[in-house]
């Protein structure tokens, strides 16, 4: 994997999301949201796709969009579906997601990511834009949503909810991999001290309440979730993110732990695929590609303490239920 940084200031640069249709309840994109229309592809070691598994569980969009798991470890082909019969998608028939960006666009030659979304009919890409794919899936899908379905965008707060997302996107989310992949000091120093400057900040924050904005579970919530629940186990030190692990920082580990035990969040992490992901694909960061042992993760069960703050994880709807017997997770431990 090609880690694209500035050989000038040794700052990663990520490239910007090529493909921004919306899928939205009335199609001005030209893509309506139907159920059974698309596939959602992912890879379970990806934050930012592990974010749209956890929107799509929390809504119950399970049976209106399906979704295509792929192998952690990519090759120079992109992402592949090594990991299903015969190596290629059971639905999409194709073996790696690069056919669905090239069906969209023949000259497209930028990178792969998850998560895309691929339109089955025509074996398209229609958008791989990450930040917009899940606020489309909280508020695009009504008519899919199972009952109970929770709220996470809501409108009274999405300023505020937009606000921590800003800043949490760029010292945290991004900061890791700013970090992870800086190729000159400075660059990894810039990105370090943000990014424990905006945990530090986040801690302050969640010390007196359970989640990020207002009493429930919002949007605010997965995209930070997402990134803590990798720390320990690549950003710490693959990434040298390394004054604190997560387990040391009480408050970020307890509210991450609540998170971790609500449904539709721990159940869509898988340790295993995560690890050997960074620690085998990123050959510039770990050239021998050995995959670490540690650390131990039986932490993430034990007793958070959060439901003292008060709180409603899923306001007026209700937790939903287990996963389809294809999704479920392995045992981590």
């Amino acid at each position: 994997m090609t880690i694209p940084t500035d050989p000038e200031t040794g700052e990663f640069k990520r490239a910007p999301n090529r493909f921004t249709a919306r899928i939205t309840a009335d199609g001005a994109d030209g893509w309506p949201a139907e159920a059974g229309r698309y596939r959602l592809v992912v890879s379970r070691a990806c934050p930012w796709a592990s974010r749209a598994l956890i929107v799509r569980r929390l809504m119950g969009l399970e049976e209106a969009l399906s979704v295509a798991i792929a192998d952690p470890i990519q090759d120079e082909r992109s992402w592949r579906f090594t990991l299903d019969p015969g190596g290629r998608d059971p639905v999409l028939g194709i073996e790696f997601l690069g056919e669905a960006y090239r069906a969209a666009d023949p000259d497209y030659d930028g990178g792969i990511s998850v998560p895309a979304i691929v339109d089955i009919p025509s074996g398209k890409l229609v958008t791989n834009d990450y930040p917009q794919i899940t606020l489309d899936l909280d508020t695009q899908w009504g008519a899919h949503y199972r009952d109970g379905a929770p709220d996470l965008y809501p409108e009274a707060l999405r300023d505020e909810i937009d606000e921590i997302n800003r800043s949490v996107h760029r010292d945290v989310n991004a900061g890791v991999y700013e970090a992870g992949f800086a190729t000159k000091q400075s660059a990894y120093d810039d990105a370090y001290r943000r990014l424990f400057a905006q945990l530090d900040e986040l801690s302050e924050r969640l010390a007196g309440q359970r989640y990020l904005v207002g009493d429930t579970i919002t949007e605010a919530d997965i995209r930070l979730f997402t990134t803590l629940v990798r720390f320990d186990a690549v950003y710490h030190g693959h990434f040298k993110c390394n004054r604190n692990k997560l387990t040391e920082m009480p408050v970020l580990w307890a509210y991450a732990r609540d998170l971790f035990q609500t449904p539709g969040f721990g159940d869509t992490v898988d340790f295993d695929h995560v690890k050997r992901h960074y620690y085998q694909v990123h050959e510039q960061v770990n050239p021998t590609r050995i995959v670490p042992n540690g650390p131990d993760l039986s932490g993430w069960a034990q007793p958070h303490g959060r439901a003292d703050l008060g709180g409603r994880p899923f306001g007026d709807g209700t937790p939903p239920g287990p996963p389809p017997p294809d999704e479920v997770v392995p045992p981590q431990w």
